[in-house]
């Protein structure tokens, strides 16, 4: 168990490295402020695209350092959430995949509830006994 947890928090810690970093803060996905653009208007649209970026980033840190793991579970569980929601709602012709974006978000919400609430509390009782 606490291999696959290992390999599932890699594997999330990318997620939000590679979108917070390469996808806004460097903008090598333009789409991602277009988005941002639609949603909040264009006069601010970059900065607060680095902005949500350097969030990204940061949830990947604090996400590696284990500090309040069901804390950033949660957390990151709802902005996904939240963020999809709108964009399905306001942006869907700017997602990669239209509507479908959606799916892909929740199974992303459920592989990080399975590694916190599932593989997580699996691989501390193994460390227990």
């Amino acid at each position: 168990m606490k291999f696959t947890n290992k390999i599932v928090s890699s594997f999330i810690a990318t997620v939000w490295l590679l979108n917070g970093m390469f996808c806004k803060v460097l903008n090598f996905v333009p789409r991602h402020e277009e988005i941002v653009s639609r949603i909040l208007g264009n006069e601010y649209s970059r900065l607060i695209t680095i902005l949500i970026g350097v969030s990204e980033i940061v949830i990947a840190i604090w996400f590696l350092t284990k500090f309040k793991s069901k804390l950033n579970a949660i957390v990151q569980m709802i902005v996904v959430a939240m963020m999809n929601i709108i964009e399905f709602i306001i942006t869907p012709d700017l997602l990669l995949w239209g509507r479908l974006n959606i799916i892909f978000a929740f199974i992303f919400i459920g592989i990080i509830y399975h590694n916190e609430f599932v593989l997580n509390k699996k691989s501390n009782q193994q460390t227990i006994i």
